[in-house]
């Protein structure tokens, strides 16, 4: 019998990873590794430990000895990891609980042992990385970011693509329960005179709170699970002043068992739920707003924003991923931009929202081409609802999702929970796109010839394809079955032009 033998290969993961963060906060010391696109470079490794470095800062003024436990063996495996990932670009960053603590320089110096040079961001630096954290996912962002950690609150000012005003105070949600304990009135009464002093009294009136922070996403990730939010993508989402109260109340009534039993609520911010609730209900009746959206995206993305030249920030993050993902997934990667300008005509009315999911639309037109046939309309659907897309809201997954359902092939009904998500008008558009899309892509078999000697025309009461003598053995019955589809979709008669 023969024997076989195995030979190990050893491959190198350099040229896939961007760069990596070691986040050291007041709360968590978290490594986070990037790859992709410059412009918004996806996760490909994420690791966490709760070492609670802000926990005693308020009794003390030291970091403990069990969280120095905790975390020195942290950053030496963290180290560790990205040598074996041979991360090129290492960024080590330490915030409140580190700046703040008097032996905080310690762990600093356990740091520097093991090779690690870590940048000890001000308050300042803080806010300015969480605002363009913020603005690197939600780049039309207009309002004040608050950034939550567990030693210190930042609040920036954003707008038209920049940050502007921003400041720190000393209220992370690992101080909360110390002020909470004095009083029922204690947070009220220090949180309305720092952000007065601060100048930022009624700063909030007429725009969102764009929320930063592990605490305050398990808040929303609660109200998701108390209103049956019909999808588990925590980026966009929104509550109100009254959302925000009733969980302030829940918090306080529900046991921790209860709690912990929730799906994707994260168990190591259980215990910070109440602290996170208490200051968001005072934060948000002090800067007067009302209205909050979760921002998955914060300070470790933000550094990583700011650094990137003005060109590439101003770069639309959500077409900047489609991209990523027709090259990765798709047939013909080159594909969607052409077979977007070549069905743009028949929607010359749109605004600029329904555009761009548009063209989003036909770059991601391919990505289910390799499920299984039977599947194909609920990849494109799976994928446009659960993508790691950012710059996107339940409204436009919606549309993406109908848009895609509908031009791999499932037809003109409205799958769950798209009807949650869209109003009916906004979802017979998408279905447009999807029939046109699919027009495209069966006329020109999927490449750039047929698309770019042809034209679609919107006439009063026809839709005409206008094609070249040469290019007519291409309308098939195939192609034109789905012409008519189209065309009848928009209420217009099909017709052909040589």
């Amino acid at each position: 019998m023969a024997t076989l033998s195995f030979r190990k290969v050893r491959v190198s993961t350099a040229a896939r990873t961007h760069g990596a963060i070691i986040d050291i906060g007041s709360n968590s010391i978290r490594l986070v590794v990037y790859a992709g696109p410059s412009r918004l470079p996806s996760i490909v490794y994420n690791e966490k430990i709760l070492a609670g470095l802000g926990r005693g800062l308020s009794e003390n003024g030291r970091i403990s000895d069990e969280s120095m436990k905790l975390a020195k063996p942290a950053l030496a495996r963290f180290a560790a990891l990205c040598r074996e990932m041979e991360v090129a670009d290492l960024r080590c960053v330490a915030t409140a609980a580190v700046r703040d603590a008097e032996n905080g320089g310690d762990l600093l110096d356990a740091a520097k042992a093991l090779g690690l040079n870590v940048e000890l961001l001000s308050g300042e630096d803080e806010a300015q990385a969480a605002g363009n954290g913020v603005l690197c996912a939600i780049p039309d962002a207009r309002g004040i970011v608050g950034d939550l950690g567990g030693g210190s609150l930042e609040l920036v000012r954003v707008g038209d693509g920049s940050v502007h005003e921003r400041a720190s105070f000393p209220l992370g949600v690992l101080r909360i329960g110390k002020l909470r304990a004095k009083g029922k009135r204690t947070l009220e009464k220090r949180v309305a005179t720092l952000i007065a002093e601060a100048g930022w009294s009624g700063a909030g009136k007429g725009v969102p709170l764009y929320m930063v922070g592990g605490s305050w996403r398990a808040l929303a990730r609660l109200d998701m699970h108390l209103t049956q939010y019909p999808l588990p993508v925590i980026h966009g989402y929104r509550m109100d002043r009254d959302a925000v109260e009733r969980l302030r109340r829940t918090v306080a009534h529900i046991s921790k068992g209860r709690l912990r039993a929730i799906p994707n609520l994260s168990s190591g911010r259980v215990a910070t739920l109440g602290e996170a609730g208490a200051l968001l209900s005072v934060l948000m009746e002090q800067l007067g707003t009302k209205e909050v959206i979760v921002s998955a995206f914060g300070l470790r993305e933000g550094l990583f924003h700011q650094a990137l030249p003005d060109e590439e920030r101003e770069r639309d993050p959500l077409l900047v991923m489609a991209h990523e993902e027709a090259q990765r997934l798709g047939r013909f990667p080159e594909h969607g931009d052409l077979l977007g300008d070549w069905i743009a005509p028949l929607f010359g009315d749109e605004d600029a929202r329904h555009a761009r999911l548009r063209h989003t639309a036909c770059l991601l037109a391919d990505v289910g081409w390799s499920a299984n046939p039977e599947f194909r309309a609920e990849r494109g659907l799976e994928i446009a609802l659960h993508g790691n897309w950012v710059a996107i809201d339940g409204w436009g997954r919606a549309l993406l999702g109908q848009a895609l359902f509908t031009s791999l092939g499932g037809g003109m009904s409205s799958p769950e929970p798209l009807v949650q998500l869209a109003p009916y008008d906004d979802l017979e558009r998408a279905k447009q796109w999807g029939l046109a899309i699919r027009l495209g892509q069966r006329w020109s078999g999927g490449v750039a010839g047929p698309l770019d000697r042809s034209r679609l025309e919107r006439h009063d009461k026809s839709l005409i394809l206008n094609v070249r003598e040469a290019d007519t053995a291409l309308y098939s019955e195939t192609v034109a079955r789905r012409h008519k589809a189209l065309a009848g979709a928009m209420n217009l008669e099909p017709g052909l032009k040589r």
